[in-house]
């Protein structure tokens, strides 16, 4: 089973690559429109019309997946991610990357389900998963920082007008990785349909779940926060410029790809509980170093230019090794559902915290932006104790 993962490991990586790429384009986006006089409020909004397709359609998939299959599902994602992206660079219209961004989230819940389960129905031990989905999800922060360094560039050269071109790089990557998925074999799990979609949710419909979609709610809430805002609050607050901002944004992923790979090979030797609760331990510290800096010290102090990335290392762990520790404990045949649920619930965590970053930076509320990730930071720690505490009650 495990040699048969390592067969598709390269085209599943570059899957979350292509989508980690068309999905963080958003800090690039907010930052270039609103140079263009986009309001800080509608561009806040933009990302609903990324999340909640990925929300809405997410349960859909699952009986579309079962039907054409996960391979061909992902292939035709893939496929759809390539040809918005050919399109893109040469349409001006604000309403058209509503609709991108639209696109793009519906191909990437059907992507991301259909990733998960091949993952799940390869490995089944709890540890083994948490090692596989660090490693595969490391990739996704390295498309955060191959997107922000290479717009970086292009937007700080002579040819920065043509920023847009720079999507022509993710269709050539979709090309490839489909090669790649039609030369391999990829068994399909059996599908039950003797259920409905409302009672098949139902069964799912416990204490401990619904405090893990809490869990993974607060997780990406707390991500967005950074990943789409944080190239903003570096260029307005601490006077930096886009490329700069952008540049030290990537390291942001940098960090965090450092950190889901450190996690990947060391992982096996800790308590996965241990590992999530001191990850959360060193984030809230850093932070607090941070607000030191700014309240005691100089507000915009190029010093936090330096260590915000440095909480890459610690929250990237976060998604993939509680994501693990649960759907190691689901029937392989309701994989795919379970998956639609934490898309869901990861796009609404995604969508609610680029709402309130929108107010946060249209009201001229930055020196408050690290006090706000503390307090979302603090409520995930909470709620991450009681979801432990219920699980292993539970066991």
């Amino acid at each position: 089973m495990n040699s048969k993962l390592s067969k598709i490991s390269l085209p599943l990586k570059l899957t979350f690559l292509i989508f980690s790429m068309v999905l963080n384009c958003m800090g690039i986006v907010i930052l270039q429109l609103s140079e263009a006089k986009i309001t800080y409020e509608k561009l806040g909004f933009l990302e609903s019309f990324k999340d909640l397709p990925i929300a809405f359609i997410s349960l859909f998939a699952v009986n579309f997946i079962s039907k054409i299959g996960t391979k061909n599902a992902l292939i035709l994602a893939l496929t759809i991610v390539g040809i918005c992206s050919c399109i893109l660079p040469f349409v001006e219209v604000f309403w058209f990357y509503k609709l991108w961004f639209a696109i793009i989230g519906t191909c990437f819940a059907i992507g991301k389900i259909c990733v998960f389960g091949i993952i799940r129905n390869n490995i089944s031990e709890e540890k083994s998963l948490a090692k596989t989905m660090n490693s595969v999800e490391a990739s996704f922060m390295i498309g955060i920082f191959v997107v922000n360094t290479g717009f970086g560039w292009l937007i700080s050269s002579k040819y920065s007008e043509f920023w847009k071109f720079g999507f022509i790089s993710i269709s050539v990557l979709s090309a490839i990785t489909i090669l790649l998925f039609s030369k391999i074999k990829i068994s399909e799990p059996l599908q039950k349909n003797d259920n409905g979609l409302i009672s098949s949710l139902l069964n799912f419909v416990n204490k401990s779940v619904i405090i893990f979609l809490a869990v993974i709610f607060c997780i990406v809430f707390v991500e967005q926060s950074f990943n789409s805002w944080l190239p903003s609050f570096y260029k307005n607050h601490l006077k930096v410029n886009s490329f700069f901002a952008l540049q030290a944004s990537s390291f942001l992923a940098l960090f965090s790809y450092i950190g889901r790979t450190i996690t990947a090979n060391i992982i096996q030797r800790f308590s996965l509980s241990r590992y999530f609760k001191t990850c959360l331990f060193l984030i809230i510290a850093v932070l607090f170093i941070i607000l030191g800096i700014q309240f005691l010290g100089s507000d915009d102090s190029k010093t936090l230019l330096f260590l915000f990335p440095v909480i890459g290392l610690f929250l990237s762990p976060l998604y993939p090794v509680i994501n693990s520790k649960m759907i190691a404990l689901v029937d392989k045949k309701k994989i795919n559902l379970f998956t639609s649920l934490i898309v869901i619930f990861s796009s609404l965590g995604s969508s609610v915290s680029s709402i309130i970053m929108a107010l946060l930076f249209g009201n001229g509320l930055l020196n408050y932006y690290s006090l706000y990730i503390l307090l979302a930071v603090s409520v995930l720690f909470m709620i991450s104790l009681i979801y432990f505490h219920t699980v292993n009650k539970n066991i």
